[in-house]
């Protein structure tokens, strides 16, 4: 048992000499892809309408309440509760409209980058698999990265070109 024991702590060190590591910086692939520059400028629309639509509402929530100050004075208790109720109504009616805006944009970008992230992935394992690497950590994700890492980065990107 002791010899088998031996064995097996001597033979532990060869079988991590026998795996292969390599770091990819999928900042630098996600950025060099064309999609990614198409996909921003659709998001960027998008936001742009959305603050459009935002700023439209806070201007006209302004406009009456700076109509309700001036007129204020003119107005019984019960016209001046009923208006100061429909600005907090439309106050309200903008921070959901915001918060559904947040909502929408945030689905929007994970429905528009689903389909290039998973082709970044299958480049990823394409690579792994062709090089027969043990692990592909994501660069800077480890403390340590000793000098038998391969930076797998143009591999990627070359691998990407074949996806389809």
């Amino acid at each position: 048992m002791k010899k088998l024991f031996l064995m097996i702590m001597l033979m532990a060190p060869l079988a991590t000499f026998a795996q292969k590591f390599g770091k990819v910086n999928t900042q630098t692939i996600m950025q060099s892809l064309p999609e990614i520059s198409k996909i921003n400028g659709e998001l960027e629309a998008t936001a742009k309408q959305f603050e459009n639509e935002l700023k439209s509402m806070q201007d006209e929530l302004q406009r009456q309440s700076e109509a309700y100050d001036k007129g204020k004075s003119t107005m019984n208790a019960t016209a001046q509760q009923q208006k100061e109720q429909e600005l907090q109504q439309l106050y309200q009616k903008i921070q959901q409209t915001y918060q559904d805006n947040q909502q929408a944009l945030q689905k929007a970008q994970q429905e528009k980058m689903q389909p290039v992230v998973t082709k970044v992935r299958t480049a990823i394992a394409n690579v792994g698999k062709d090089g027969g690497f043990t692990y592909i950590f994501e660069d800077g994700v480890a403390v340590y990265t000793g000098t038998n890492v391969e930076d797998v980065t143009s591999k990627v990107q070359a691998e990407i070109g074949k996806i389809k």
